[in-house]
Formats: C-alpha cells, structure tokens, sequence
C-alpha cells in the first residue's frame, strides 16, 4: 500500500507535493460552463437581484447559425452587429483588418506598416506587436469586442490574437477561414538549395 501511494505522490495524483496542491485547487474552482449550469438547474441559487429566467438557451458553444436569433448581447450588440477582425498570415507578413458588417473599414495595419523591415515582419514578435496596434487604433474609435477571422498558416498566427488580447480587445468567437485544396493546383517544384 505505501509504494502505490508514494508512485501516487510522486505523479502529483495524491495530497501532498506540488501536484495534489493543483489538484485541490482546482476542484475548488468552478468554470463559467459549471456554474451556468449549476445555475441553470437551481436558479435560487443567484443573488436577488440577479434572479431572473435561467434557461439553456441562454448559452451556446458554438456563434449562433445564419437566420437564428441569439439572446446573447456584447454592449448592447448581437452577434451579427459585432465588428470584424480580419487576420492573414503569411509566412513573409501578417495583414490586419478591422471591418464592421457593413463592411466599412475601421482600421488596418501589417507588420511592414508598423516599422518591422524584411524578415523582421514574418516573425511572431512582429504578429503580436502589430495586433497590440490594431487593437488600440480599433478602441480609439470605439470598438470593445470583436470576431476575429483568421486566415493563412504564418508564424504569427496565435501571436496576432494574443496581441489583440493584450491592446484591450475582447473577442467573442474565432473562426478559421484557411484555404484547404483538396487536391487542387500541382504544386511548385521543390527549392533545392
């Protein structure tokens, strides 16, 4: 029995040591999805003032499908209202456009705008600088959450978000818009170098 518990602390799934710390402590901690739905099969257990119909269509993983209506509101905004974030990464540069519905430009800048020069642009520090950028040009004129569009396989994919994230954007949902052929074009001939 000892050696069984002292494998089990050492692999941090028993009290004690660093890993049964992490493990108390997050059993303790409950996630927006837990406590909606703890909410939502007893909602008394809401303060007074916050007690109103629960339902479980209040929450959804997934953004709303075209055509339906979604209860969720950004400031006041539904989902088809909120502003768009484009973002292209290629691999020599990463491109930012920010565009409401109407498709009115709000703001754009790239890594090459943003003073980074030739290899420079393609790298993630590069990304994340620039979407720190975007985002501040986009509170500027008013923006405080948006859908973010992302497109390209560039090395500053993830660090464009994180950027976002840091300049005070909040974003709603991510959607993934790379192109996949399916067998299409025949590709270059391999660069020997």
């Amino acid at each position: 029995m000892i050696p069984l518990m002292a494998t089990l602390a050492r692999r941090g799934l028993w009290g004690g040591g660093w890993g049964g710390c992490f493990v108390a402590a997050s059993r303790g901690m409950r996630t927006g999805v837990q406590r909606l739905k703890m909410l939502e099969s007893d909602p008394s257990l809401l303060p007074a003032n916050q007690q109103e119909d629960v339902t479980p269509s209040d929450f959804s993983y997934f953004p709303p499908a075209p055509g339906k209506e979604c209860s969720l509101r950004w400031d006041g905004m539904k989902y088809e209202e909120l502003p768009i974030c484009y973002i292209k990464a290629t691999y020599n540069n990463t491109l930012f456009w920010i565009r409401n519905p109407n498709d009115t430009n709000l703001c754009n800048t790239s890594c090459g705008i943003e003073g980074f020069k030739n290899a420079k642009k393609s790298t993630f520090v590069a990304s994340q600088t620039t979407g720190i950028a975007a985002a501040t040009k986009a509170i500027a004129k008013g923006v405080v959450h948006v859908r973010v569009v992302l497109e390209g396989v560039g090395p500053g994919r993830m660090a464009a978000i994180q950027g976002l994230v840091l300049g005070g954007l909040k974003i709603v949902s991510i959607t993934d818009n790379t192109p996949i052929p399916h067998n299409g074009c025949r590709p270059r001939k391999v660069r020997r170098v």
